[in-house]
């Protein structure tokens, strides 16, 4: 959901440059690698949202995989101009890559509810979640930027950014009643104390 950081920025070696506030020190080829994976093995691509953080190594995937992609997000991604809140030359193989338009609010993946793409409207124009159901982790929706922080959520406070404030509060209500009847883990992805605590690569969730 958020590949962030673009391997074309990588330095001699091996950190990345800085790309405006952000630096990576381990690729995501080098990751997939730790686990046996490689770009071409996977089959599924798709992106909580179209943001510069969230779509650093789309083009890896956009030779093979087939993106899942909802109308009103991939028509900004190619819109002319292009949004400044993202980069074009990151995810540009995407647009004549396999792609499947989502047009369902809820759409799972695989047909067996461990892999669902849930409409989230507000903080983008076809922003998403991602919910997962984990054989021993149990059930984590991971947040994209329906939340940026804990604070957020707790003191009920929606940033001045968004495409569409009043689609974020009726998109975070209803994850807040999904996450009730779920029981699931809410992972909010820019919030830094709580990534820290997670596996990271070669470490897995099961």
């Amino acid at each position: 959901m958020s590949a962030r950081f673009p391997t074309a920025a990588s330095k001699p070696d091996g950190t990345h440059a800085p790309l405006r506030y952000a630096t990576s020190t381990k690729r995501l080829t080098d990751q997939l690698r730790e686990v046996g994976y490689a770009p071409q093995d996977i089959t599924y691509l798709s992106l909580s949202h179209f943001h510069w953080d969230h779509i650093g190594n789309a083009n890896l995937f956009a030779p093979t995989a087939t993106w899942l992609v909802r109308k009103l997000e991939r028509d900004i991604m190619f819109g002319d101009p292009p949004s400044p809140r993202t980069e074009p030359a990151n995810y540009s193989g995407l647009k004549n890559s396999k792609t499947t338009l989502i047009t369902k609010a809820d759409h799972d993946v695989f047909g067996d509810g461990t892999v669902v793409l849930k409409s989230t409207p507000g903080h983008s124009p076809d922003h998403q979640v991602l919910f997962l159901k984990l054989a021993k982790t149990g059930p984590v929706l991971l947040s994209g930027d329906l939340y940026h922080y804990p604070e957020e959520r707790k003191l009920n406070k929606i940033p001045t950014t968004e495409f569409n404030a009043q689609q974020t509060v009726a998109s975070r209500a209803a994850v807040e009643e999904f996450l009730k009847k779920s029981g699931a883990q809410l992972w909010i992805q820019h919030d830094f104390m709580a990534v820290a605590k997670l596996k990271k690569s070669p470490q897995f969730y099961e």
